[in-house]
């Protein structure tokens, strides 16, 4: 068991890194903190939720896919709750956050999103209540994978759809139209809207992008861990530590920030106790700043 914490950093940087994709995105494109992104999270997973429920009375008990507890239900409704989420992500930006841009003031944008943030969080506790819920009360049993490391089925599935969402957004990026469009914006807006491209389109598709991938994180934590409206806050300052680590604008530093960040937390529980893991994530975060103040994957601005 000495090496489980391998796994468990593992599976925490990847809701992690999933989650500073959409962080890393929205400042690179958009120029804001956006602090609402975690509770995207939370408003993923009851959404996800929700469509369980009406999913699984509409096509009745579905038996679960080989040994795995995932049944059909749970994965039409993840990819409903990314959808709605995205949905609400570009709801959001139309009420507020593009009016505010407008303006030309950032920290007004980044100061509404706190507000933002907070009325996303207390709708959830108006509609839900605070106490936690759960997909599946299962106890499931982990079967070992070697050098002491257990793994359940459902930790399996995750890290699979992780690693399905990573490798097309890496896709996306690299060989889509769109990623270049998205790739050209964060370098230069101006230079972008110059050569012809649609800058409400990218700004339309960063937060449908952005919101998805949190609702897909906060699938992987209301399975691994509980469902409840502060979820996302809690999952917020390691997002924005994953997307600064791993350089602002790069989807795999995001990426690797989040294990790196998921990893160090996981190792600090077993080296120097619980209530030092995010401490100790953030001296990380600090000392790869002080030698390379861009991130991992950052490129200086000129």
């Amino acid at each position: 068991m000495a090496l489980q914490f391998l796994l468990n950093g593992l599976i925490e940087g990847s809701m992690i890194g999933l989650g500073a994709i959409g962080v890393t995105l929205t400042y690179a494109i958009l120029r804001f903190s956006n602090f609402a992104h975690g509770d995207f999270m939370a408003w993923g997973a009851y959404s996800t939720l929700m469509l369980v429920g009406l999913i699984g009375s509409a096509v009745g008990t579905v038996a679960p896919i080989g040994p795995l507890s995932f049944g059909w239900p749970l994965i039409l409704a993840g990819l409903g709750g990314m959808v709605f989420t995205g949905c609400l992500a570009l709801l959001l930006d139309w009420l507020l956050f593009a009016r505010l841009r407008a303006r030309g003031q950032a920290i007004v944008v980044v100061m509404a999103s706190f507000g933002a943030s907070m009325a996303l969080r207390n709708l959830l506790e108006f509609a839900f209540t605070s106490s936690p819920t759960y997909f599946s009360r299962k106890i499931q049993i982990a079967r070992p994978i070697g050098l002491g490391i257990r793994i359940t089925p459902d930790q399996t599935v995750l890290l699979g759809m992780t690693l399905v969402l990573v490798v097309g957004m890496h896709l996306l990026m690299t060989y889509s139209r769109t990623g270049r469009e998205m790739k050209a914006v964060s370098q230069n807006p101006a230079l972008a809207r110059v050569v012809g491209i649609d800058l409400d389109r990218i700004v339309r598709m960063t937060w449908l992008i952005g919101g998805a991938l949190a609702s897909a994180a906060g699938l992987m934590v209301g399975v691994l861990v509980q469902i409840r409206p502060l979820m996302g806050l809690d999952m917020l300052l390691p997002m924005f530590a994953a997307a600064i680590l791993g350089g602002i604008g790069s989807v795999p530093g995001a990426v690797l920030g989040g294990l790196v960040i998921g990893l160090s937390q996981a190792a600090s529980v077993q080296l120097v106790g619980a209530e030092w893991r995010q401490a100790v994530a953030f001296v990380i975060l600090v000392a790869v700043l002080l030698v390379r103040p861009t991130g991992l994957f950052g490129v200086q601005e000129r």
